[in-house]
């Protein structure tokens, strides 16, 4: 017998289409007035989170033409030091996803974030200190491991406070931020080239110089210190104990997240829950996903300001058009997030958006010479990969069903992903340029494979809702659906497919 039939014998009984929907305890008005105070706190503070958290993870693309080479590496002719410090901070991200999301549950989540914006901002300011490869590679290994606590940990906050309909939105502006970070990032590298801070901190009679990459950490790391102390006081904790709510907005928030699930909430920690989605087949193949856009993720983000250099740039004007391809990534990731929330459908977007990827990468690989089609290319590939990456978030979000599940089996496809954030930090040596022929190549080929498995998940979350539907009943829309015991598995929910 399987769980889900010993779950009726035992606790429930199927809800029958005809029953009727539960009375809500909200006005229209009411519900809205609470999103807007709901939207007017949260996203600013999370948003400029990951705007900061993105630029002082995405940064050593641009410290790479401002001198960092030079200075710490030792000049590092082949790229393969560089290459290992980038990737330095994924090996910590990776190691340190699952259990720090898992035991976020346990604190209340303004001194969470708090905490792990300012051990990240501390990094980055250390960076700047960094005189050679050991130092470099420790405050990367730091910076990894407190943003292991802070990225993963965003969606399972944002479920405590907005229902289905509304996740994907604000998902994709959250991750439309590490797109508005490329573009920031970009002008604010091409600023500090174009400064001249004094002798002391610039190549002597020259306007910018070899330092400038230490001007660009600092910079891009104080604010994050700042804004950690912020979110401890700024923040909203969980509804049930955030002092942000009147009595009566905390009614409207509970009723909220009961809609279409009731689990385990507050601090507490499902073990059960821990396996199951350790050895959910959907988890892993959303990580094969995530591994494929990740890959193509980190290669923009410490490559692009060197690729679009090979199209015959210099360092500075190279800096200021890695803009305008982040800039519509944003607009993209957040028209199609929209859409699929309208829609509550994920799937078909997430393939979509990982096909405009390879499609990219192919006119790059196929079309050498004109700079004007490699450079649209370009945009394809940052329209495509940021847009991917946002909507399966907000996709795994909902579909796994209870806290400890999301807790765990949203970190846990991140981690399989940031494995191609370490690939993608190989693939593209100084020794490949101009062309970089195997890497292209090879994150195309991962572009394709991830829209492959979007469509396979698409189909399989179809059917399954399909097969619930004949054997159980349709359920009522936004009726509570007790997944206590088995999250995504009870017999009544439904996935977003």
């Amino acid at each position: 017998m399987s769980d889900e039939e010993k779950y009726i014998d035992q606790k429930v009984s199927p809800a029958p289409s005809s029953a009727p929907a539960p009375h809500s305890t909200a006005t229209p008005e009411e519900e809205k007035a609470l999103v807007r105070k709901l939207d007017r706190r949260i996203l600013p503070i999370t948003c400029l989170l990951y705007l900061f958290a993105y630029l002082d993870r995405t940064n050593l693309g641009n410290a790479r033409l401002q001198g960092l080479p030079q200075e710490t590496l030792g000049g590092d002719p082949t790229g393969v030091l560089f290459d290992w410090v980038n990737s330095a901070f994924f090996f910590s991200y990776i190691l340190c996803q699952i259990p720090a999301t898992v035991i976020s549950k346990l604190f209340p989540p303004s001194y969470w974030m708090a905490g792990t914006a300012v051990g990240w901002g501390i990094c980055s300011v250390l960076m700047a200190s960094a005189f050679n490869f050991a130092g470099l590679m420790v405050a990367r290994i730091g910076l990894g491991v407190f943003e292991a606590g802070f990225g993963p940990a965003i969606p399972l906050y944002y479920s405590f406070f907005y229902t289905k309909t509304e996740l994907g939105l604000r998902m994709g502006y959250w991750f439309g931020f590490a797109a508005v970070a490329g573009a920031f990032g970009g002008l604010i590298a091409f600023g500090v080239q174009n400064i001249h801070f004094g002798p002391a901190l610039t190549t002597a009679g020259a306007v910018g110089g070899e330092k400038d990459w230490k001007i660009l950490f600092l910079i891009e790391g104080i604010p994050a210190i700042l804004l950690g102390i912020l979110t401890f006081f700024g923040l909203p904790n969980r509804p049930e104990s955030t002092r942000f709510f009147t009595e009566r907005e905390r009614e409207i928030a509970l009723e909220r997240g009961s809609r279409g699930t009731k689990a385990d909430t507050g601090a507490v920690i499902r073990k059960d829950h821990i396996i199951a989605a350790l050895t959910d087949w959907r988890v892993i193949t959303g990580g094969m996903i995530y591994f494929g856009v990740n890959c193509a993720l980190a290669s923009i983000s410490a490559f692009l300001p060197t690729i679009i250099q090979t199209f015959g740039y210099t360092n500075a004007l190279a800096q200021l058009l890695t803009v305008p391809p982040y800039a519509v990534a944003a607009i993209v990731l957040c028209l199609t997030a929209y859409a699929t929330d309208r829609l509550q459908s994920r799937g078909l977007a997430i393939a979509a958006s990982c096909a405009l990827g390879t499609i990219g990468y192919l006119l790059v690989l196929l079309v050498p010479h004109n700079m004007h089609v490699r450079y649209f290319a370009v945009f394809c590939i940052t329209s495509g990969t940021y847009t991917a990456i946002g909507v399966i978030i907000a996709w795994y979000a909902h579909n796994l069903g209870s806290e400890t599940k999301k807790a765990t089996g949203i970190p846990m496809f991140m981690a399989i992903g940031q494995c191609g954030s370490v690939l993608g930090s190989h693939i593209y040596p100084a020794t490949d340029g101009p062309r970089y022929i195997r890497g292209f190549a090879i994150t195309c080929g991962l572009e394709a494979f991830a829209t492959i498995c979007a469509l396979v998940l698409y189909f399989s979350y179809k059917w399954d809702n399909a097969r619930r539907d004949r054997e159980y009943g349709r359920p009522v829309p936004d009726a509570p659906v007790d997944t206590s015991e088995l999250a995504d598995k009870a017999p009544n929910f439904r996935y977003i497919p």
